[in-house]
């Protein structure tokens, strides 16, 4: 069969690109192999944030410890079964896309044949362009006892029906903390192991370990600096665990140490997901963190794009699409020297209280030797967050002398919603003082970032 455009991979990069390219009159192929909306609908984003609203909604418990722990089983079925839900109905949303005219959805496991054609089992599909939008897969750790039952995934953590006593979470990135905030809410003992000198080492460290220090007043426990070793099984007839469950040797500050814990979730980052797809033989070059892509998200091999995961780039599902928007801009005008590029790409982590960042740090700063300077302003002293009972966090904006935004980090209630104030103004070049001269809503968080301005 040929076609206009074939796209791999049906996450948010992969299905969005193909109701645009559709619209602008290209034939599409999008082929999936697993589950329309990708790692992003299915295992990510939007199942984690059903869990985290469920957490945050759970009642207090009752005295017992019985009735306790079964309450909060069934709470905990209860809130996967909401988030079933959630996702089956967003998925129809997706699967309602696919039925645009000009699109074609396969079902299946694709590889490339050559450079312009794919197969998927016994069928096969030429076009002129491709992209390649397969996502990732989750890390493991090469220690002992890394894959023994009771190690899980992310995936597995989204479908469990009995609540861990005690959970163990080794890698203090995004998706470590989003799941201790949510099972330590739900009930659980958590604590979180994470190798480099802080958490989310990919965030401003000042907001890093104002994080850390809050959910730490919660009651999860903290490793950080600490390397894991090993995952041992432990047996239930040993008279110092008689629960049995698993054992995680780490060394921290040149001492070994252990956790026990009922569920390890190996929570070390995502790799890539070149799978099966045999672009060795096509010459597609790759690295260890993904496709090689230009700043049209096109490869080494002219009419192949890679976008979203894949090119290791950065691993956001809003990323993906504004890397989707690229590609296709290029495949419809190559030629044309408009404003492109993705711009300022913000993050947020969904643990209590939120976290969110758009920009330089101020480690990335000082070790580029750019002078700049901090603005800051403090959630205790906003009167929404007052109201809300939600005091605790900060707004951070990084500028240079002339008023540049060079990065904002906020810690607080609705960070993932406040940041994209900042994220625009960057986009657009608006300086600080632009920010201080806008008039906010009162009472409203967004005076925070108001008040971070007027510093």
């Amino acid at each position: 069969m040929n076609t206009d455009l074939i796209i791999i991979g049906a996450g948010p990069g992969g299905y969005e690109t193909a109701v645009r390219a559709a619209k602008a009159g290209l034939q599409v192929v999008i082929v999936e192999k697993e589950h329309l909306g990708g790692t992003c609908l299915n295992a990510g984003c939007i199942p984690t944030k059903c869990l985290c609203h469920s957490a945050e909604d759970r009642p207090s418990p009752q005295p017992s410890p019985v009735m306790e722990r079964e309450e909060a089983d069934a709470y905990l079925r209860a809130a996967i079964g909401r988030k079933n839900e959630v996702v089956e109905k967003l998925k129809a949303g997706v699967a309602q896309l696919m039925k645009t005219p000009g699109i074609t959805l396969v079902e299946g496991d694709a590889r490339f044949i050559d450079q312009h054609t794919v197969a998927v089992g016994d069928e096969q599909y030429e076009a002129k362009h491709i992209i390649i939008a397969t996502g990732s897969k989750t890390k493991f750790l090469p220690i002992p006892g890394a894959h023994a039952e009771g190690v899980v995934t992310s995936t597995e953590m989204l479908n469990l029906t009995t609540l861990p006593q005690r959970l163990a979470i080794i890698g203090g990135g995004v998706i470590g903390l989003e799941f201790a905030s949510i099972f330590q809410a739900l009930g659980s003992q958590v604590t979180v192991i994470e190798f480099c000198k802080e958490v989310l080492p990919n965030f401003d460290r000042d907001l890093a370990k104002r994080l850390r220090t809050s959910l730490k007043k919660r009651g999860i426990e903290f490793h950080v600096g600490a390397a894991a070793k090993e995952i041992k099984t432990l047996s239930p007839s040993l008279p110092h665990n008689g629960e049995g469950g698993l054992c995680v040797e780490f060394e921290e500050k040149g001492k070994t140490q252990s956790v026990e814990a009922d569920l390890v979730l190996m929570a070390v980052g995502r790799a890539a997901n070149l799978d099966s797809l045999n672009l060795a033989d096509v010459g597609i070059e790759t690295t260890p963190r993904g496709i090689v892509v230009d700043e049209h998200m096109q490869t080494n091999v002219p009419g192949i794009y890679a976008i979203g995961d894949v090119n290791g780039l950065i691993q956001l599902a809003h990323a993906a699409s504004a890397q989707g928007r690229m590609a296709l801009n290029h495949i419809l005008s190559p030629s044309l020297q408009g404003r492109d590029g993705v711009g300022p790409i913000p993050s947020a982590v969904f643990t209590v209280p939120e976290a969110a960042m758009v920009g330089q740090t101020e480690e990335q700063l000082e070790e580029a030797g750019i002078e700049y300077q901090a603005h800051k302003a403090f959630y205790r002293a906003n009167g929404k967050a007052l109201a809300m009972e939600a005091d605790d966090g900060l707004v951070k904006i990084l500028t240079d002398a002339s008023g540049k935004i060079l990065g904002c980090h906020i810690l607080g209630a609705h960070a993932s919603d406040l940041i994209h104030e900042a994220t625009l103004a960057m986009r657009l070049g608006a300086t600080i003082h632009d920010l201080a001269d806008t008039i906010h809503a009162h009472p409203s968080l967004s005076e925070i970032m108001l008040a971070a301005a007027e510093a």
